[in-house]
């Protein structure tokens, strides 16, 4: 299986080293949304869809004026998947299924871009993105413009086999799997992928900078007060984070995040 490794949204908070951990605290940060191109033999996978062509160009009717404000999306066409599926030379139809770490702001803005696609996603956390009348965060992370399409759905639950000690793991195909990561969301989970090299793990937003997986974990602070910010269950975030780090430290597995730009530089030709 070839992966691809895609930006589809790169963000600029203020803050420089206390948000990415580089340089001064006084540039721009850098913030990205990683996301996956697969390669199968029956059609492209993608693995989160970061901002979609709608969000770039109408943001306000998505993406919260607070949002904005404090993460400072570049909103740049060529970023987006679809335009980045067609740059790589194929037909955004050739997309046959679009799975999600979770329905954030920046994982599901692409959905519109590839209606015809299935979009796998944990029950839970359909159920709490689709709930009417949502307030505070929950307002801000899941809005239903995103979605006012009618995406062809697809669910799962996270009950299933062991892998590397997690469980309740999701087989979506043999080398594609959900593992349940829940903590940043009631429904969040990762996508393990095995490429040809072994194992790749997108962890999507259960940690957000490369140091967490480091011996000891470290994080910026800006990062800390986000997760925390964010995080529906703060135990088994916490919890899931041990396991991850045991996972790298026993395991030859590549794991990633969704938005460290550190991590998506490592993947890039």
């Amino acid at each position: 299986m070839k992966v691809h490794h895609l930006n589809c949204g790169t963000m600029r908070p203020f803050g420089g080293k206390l948000v990415d951990g580089r340089g001064s605290a006084f540039r721009q940060a850098e913030l990205v949304c990683h996301c996956l191109l697969l390669e199968t033999d029956d059609g492209l996978v993608l693995v989160d869809s970061g901002l979609g062509l709608d969000d770039v160009r109408r943001p306000a009717e998505t993406l919260a004026w607070g949002w904005r404000q404090m993460s400072r999306p570049a909103l740049d066409e060529k970023e987006t998947a679809i335009r980045q599926v067609e740059a790589l030379g194929f037909d955004p139809e050739d997309v046959r299924h679009v799975v999600l770490t979770h329905l954030d702001l920046d994982h599901g803005g692409g959905l519109r871009d590839f209606p015809h696609a299935e979009v796998h996603v944990l029950q839970e956390e359909l159920d709490n993105a689709l709930r009417p009348n949502k307030r505070g965060n929950d307002a801000v992370r899941y809005p239903d413009k995103q979605w006012a399409h009618g995406p062809k759905w697809r669910t799962h639950e996270p009950y299933g086999e062991s892998w590397f000690g997690f469980e309740g793991v999701r087989e979506f195909r043999e080398d594609i799997l959900l593992v349940p990561l829940i903590g940043h969301t009631r429904g969040h989970t990762g996508i393990a992928v095995k490429t040809d090299s072994g194992w790749l793990l997108h962890a999507g937003d259960a940690y957000f900078y490369h140091g967490e997986m480091a011996d000891p974990p470290h994080c910026t602070p800006a990062l800390t007060f986000m997760q925390s910010r964010m995080e529906q269950v703060r135990t088994l975030r916490l919890a899931n984070q041990d396991r991850l780090r045991e996972l790298k430290r026993n395991h030859d597995i590549d794991v990633i995040n969704a938005h460290d730009a550190t991590e998506l530089r490592r993947h890039l030709p």
